[in-house]
């Protein structure tokens, strides 16, 4: 499923996108509020890529590449992962290259995504930060979530727990 907003374009992630997503991935200050560390390792970016790949095959998640509609110029991805179609609903993420920061991509990205989970039938989405994590925090408020708690200790990441404040959305 091709998304379209006013300045992007979001087309499901591909394998050789890989290639676009490592140099984000292996940049320290993108992943600092991720799960993982910054991966040095274009191999492991591109597995990861794939297992999402095989996810979308297998009706589990939707993951897109986020391009400008102006120049076609990659800034990131933004996914629907975790889908319950029982329960109605779905986890959000989002990435972007630290060149892409702070112009509202984010939030008009997010904006079609949710759009299309309500449109498939979601009912409640859910979203996830590291502790500390403010930008993300308030691109969620904007979108509508609200906070929902605190995951204390919810991501083992260089050998410390870190807690994680879990947002959601009803639809």
């Amino acid at each position: 499923m091709i998304l379209e907003t006013e300045r992007l374009n979001l087309r499901p992630l591909e394998v050789s996108d890989a290639d676009l997503l490592f140099p984000l991935m292996n940049d320290a200050e993108v992943m600092a509020h991720w799960d993982v560390p910054e991966i040095d390792d274009p191999d492991l970016v591109r597995a990861i890529v794939a297992g999402q790949v095989e996810d979308m095959a297998g009706g589990r998640a939707l993951y897109w590449a986020m391009r400008t509609l102006q120049g076609e110029q990659f800034l990131g991805c933004c996914d629907l992962s975790d889908i319950d179609r029982w329960h109605k609903r779905a986890e959000v993420g989002f990435m972007l290259g630290r060149g892409a920061w702070g112009q509202g991509y984010a939030v008009e990205a997010m904006r079609a995504v949710i759009a299309y989970a309500a449109s498939t039938g979601l009912r409640r989405l859910t979203a996830r930060t590291h502790l500390g994590n403010r930008r993300s925090d308030a691109l969620l408020e904007k979108l509508g979530f609200k906070e929902e708690g605190l995951l204390r200790g919810h991501v083992l990441r260089d050998g410390d727990r870190r807690d994680c404040r879990l947002f959601g959305l009803l639809l």
